[in-house]
């Protein structure tokens, strides 16, 4: 598990199309871009407090109890699978069709974006799961921040880049024509990884 691996995780799982997606676009085509920039910066920080917050306890658990961190491996490679499936089998990206919203101030925009990201339990149940696949004993804290951090930033930049070229050329059309593909790119990488999690833990 290398940093590049971590980096087209984290990317396929943003630009999957989802509930996030839907109000970086709501505030967008409602305020305009600012709004939807404001809206992506925000939601990244939220992204950035769960990862802080699964490497950090994920550290600790393998300085507790070596068996219980297998445990949380495993059945965080069970639920990737299974969103890999789910990635799969998907056949819509209903996120695509929400509309503009009323326009909001700025403030509101950023805590809206915020807000979808800190509440969503899924959010923080994909992380537990992707996280315990990369934190190693011994982790220095530099590489824990740099997880964390990559987190971040590709989700804020991928939202800020929906947000900044969405009136301007075809993102938004793109996404929707290509929300299958990518879904089941999603998938695929999904799979692969909780195949090499199973596999790595069966020889250790």
């Amino acid at each position: 598990m290398n940093w590049l691996s971590l980096c087209v995780i984290c990317l396929a799982g943003a630009v999957s199309p989802g509930p996030s997606l839907a109000v970086v676009l709501r505030h967008t085509l409602g305020g305009g871009g600012a709004q939807g920039m404001m809206t992506g910066v925000c939601h990244a920080f939220g992204v950035a407090l769960w990862a802080l917050v699964t490497v950090a306890g994920l550290s600790v658990l393998i300085l507790e109890s070596e068996a219980a961190y297998r445990m949380i491996t495993l059945a965080g490679a069970g639920y990737l699978a299974w969103l890999g499936i789910k990635a799969l089998r998907s056949r819509s990206g209903g996120a695509l069709q929400a509309g503009a919203g009323a326009p909001a101030s700025l403030m509101r925009a950023g805590l809206d974006g915020f807000m979808i990201s800190v509440l969503n339990p899924k959010l923080a149940v994909f992380f537990l799961a992707l996280f315990s696949q990369f934190v190693v004993p011994g982790m220095s804290l530099a590489g824990q921040a740099l997880m964390v951090a990559t987190a971040a930033v590709i989700d804020g930049l991928w939202y800020c880049l929906v947000a900044l070229f969405l009136s301007r050329t075809g993102v938004l059309s793109w996404l929707a024509s290509h929300s299958r593909s990518i879904d089941r790119t999603t998938g695929v990488i999904l799979l692969l990884l909780a195949l090499r999690v199973v596999q790595l833990q069966v020889n250790s």
